[in-house]
């Protein structure tokens, strides 16, 4: 049985811990399980990884499919598990109220709220209401789930540094308790964020528009929590990629050969018998 308070209070301590720590997305059960054998202590979803095959931010995912992954995700680890909800699913506080409580209900132990719209007309919502909507999220959020208040500015092409911190300023002052802006112009940057919102903790996705930056060096810039997004389900299939040429030029054994064990060991059967305990099976 999900104990989601438990989870929450998890999940709040290690954004207070010295140090911080990474936070790998996964995107089906296995994917979640081997992460937990490798020794993660969180985990998060990933919209992009759910959404390939339509178009992330823009609600081709539903909140209940949403939710139906994050369960699983808890379900089959017993780990804290943060929600990549987009832009919480509505364009409304009120919208984004209700996604928050939905995922208190489902177990969550976080949940990111971004300021897009979900229309790349007009990309991300104007200051005030994107302020008002993480606003109403904290009411609903506080002592139950962690609320992440994120800024799209950087990925939807408007690199502007100062209404980035003048948002993530705002989030933490209306109740926020993690800030972020995924791929910040460099690490300069990052640095100043940190400053703007501190104390309050802040996330980093992989790296900056420069590229993919090491975990001592994220760590030295203050950043307490690195999470990766939709990089590890690309790099899975990335080497599906690789073997269907392999079998595609006739080397069987090369393309469909046997699948090397994961981290520590988890092969394919004690994988398989791991997700029939998890899942009751």
């Amino acid at each position: 049985m999900i104990n989601q308070p438990e989870l929450y209070e998890r999940f709040r301590a290690l954004h207070e811990r010295k140090g911080g720590f990474i936070m790998p997305n996964a995107w089906d059960g296995a994917s979640a399980l081997i992460l937990k054998d490798a020794g993660f202590e969180a985990l998060g979803t990933s919209s992009a990884a759910l959404a390939l095959g339509t178009l992330d931010g823009r609600h081709a995912v539903s909140l209940k499919q949403h939710l139906e992954n994050a369960e699983l995700l808890i379900r089959v680890t017993g780990l804290p598990v943060n929600g990549d909800f987009e832009d919480g699913l509505g364009p409304e506080p009120t919208d984004v109220a209700d996604t928050v409580l939905a995922a208190v209900g489902a177990g969550l132990a976080g949940i990111g709220i971004e300021d897009t719209t979900a229309n790349p007309e007009k990309p991300i919502h104007d200051f005030d209401k994107a302020v008002a909507r993480i606003k109403a999220a904290a009411k609903v959020a506080k002592g139950r789930i962690l609320l992440t208040g994120r800024t799209d500015n950087f990925i939807q092409g408007r690199p502007d540094l100062d209404d980035t911190i003048k948002r993530l300023s705002a989030f933490a002052e209306a109740g926020a308790d993690v800030l972020y802006a995924p791929y910040p112009t460099d690490m300069d940057a990052v640095r100043a964020i940190v400053r703007a919102v501190a104390p309050k903790p802040v996330n980093l996705v992989v790296g900056t528009m420069a590229g993919t930056v090491p975990w001592a060096d994220v760590q030295a810039a203050g950043v307490k929590r690195l999470s990766l997004g939709v990089a590890l389900y690309m790099r899975v299939m990335g080497n599906l990629a690789q073997g269907a040429k392999e079998l595609l030029a006739g080397d069987v054994l090369k393309g469909a050969g046997e699948a090397p064990s994961t981290s520590a060991g988890l092969g394919f059967r004690q994988l398989h018998q791991k997700m029939r305990e998890a899942i009751g099976a």
